[in-house]
């Protein structure tokens, strides 16, 4: 079987391996997906790393495909996802309405994980809210950061501190067994991140590349991409 090379955030694994079997039966051609921090997915297409489809937050797509490391033609966007706040499943659900319950809630866990605060887009975001609410001092010694999203709400789930809390981006916390999504994070700290897909201009096969691309971006995944957390474009 042949292979479809995919570079993609982690927001959207939930997707790419709900769509995997059926793809894979109707084309002949299997997955190979590399997940992960938009950042590092952007420095490994740059080293030269093979890809066919790419996916990752619409504002990296577009500098990609200005640069010519992406088919800017191919561009079509998956949706919105809202950064969010997770717990273990069984554990009390905190009140994160704003801003005092949200610094009430972490300042309450014993341990405190989330993505890579360099390259991963909720990370860094989150890293910036614990410095807004004052906390990131107090927190530090709590602070349990990870390569990506998913690896974070893996280790929330396996966990056995008392009180731990995590922050990702809402899609990885929908995919992850183990954890509950209390809630998107507080207005006034509000994160939603568009997210797209286009064919890489170096691509084995980018007419089966594009194929992909419109299966995961097209009307046919629409309602799959909601349950995975996926909010519609604005019209």
């Amino acid at each position: 079987m042949s292979v479809l090379r995919l570079l993609c955030a982690g927001a959207a694994h939930g997707v790419v391996a709900a769509l995997e079997p059926r793809w894979s039966d109707e084309t002949g051609l299997r997955l190979e997906a590399r997940f992960g921090p938009v950042g590092m997915l952007k420095e490994a297409l740059l080293a030269g790393e093979s890809c066919d489809v790419f996916v990752a937050t619409g504002a990296i797509v577009t500098s990609l495909a200005a640069a010519a490391h992406l088919d800017g033609a191919t561009r079509a966007d998956l949706g919105r996802v809202a950064t969010g706040i997770a717990v273990r499943d069984g554990d009390p659900v905190p009140v994160i309405d704003g801003a005092q319950s949200l610094r009430s809630a972490l300042l309450a866990a014993d341990r405190v994980l989330f993505p890579d605060p360099q390259r991963a887009t909720a990370g860094i975001h989150f890293a910036s809210v614990l410095q807004r609410l004052g906390v990131q001092d107090v927190l530090a010694k709590r602070v349990s950061t990870h390569a990506s999203g998913a690896a974070a709400m893996q280790a929330l789930a396996a966990s056995r501190d008392a009180s731990p809390i995590g922050c990702t981006q809402v899609s990885e916390i929908l995919d992850t067994r183990g954890v509950r999504l209390v809630g998107p994070l507080p207005p006034e700290f509000e994160l939603v991140t568009l997210y797209a897909a286009a064919v890489c201009t170096r691509a084995a096969d980018a007419a089966a590349a594009m194929r992909f691309v419109e299966r995961i971006t097209g009307p046919g995944s629409a309602a799959l991409r909601a349950r995975c957390g996926f909010e519609p474009t604005a019209p």
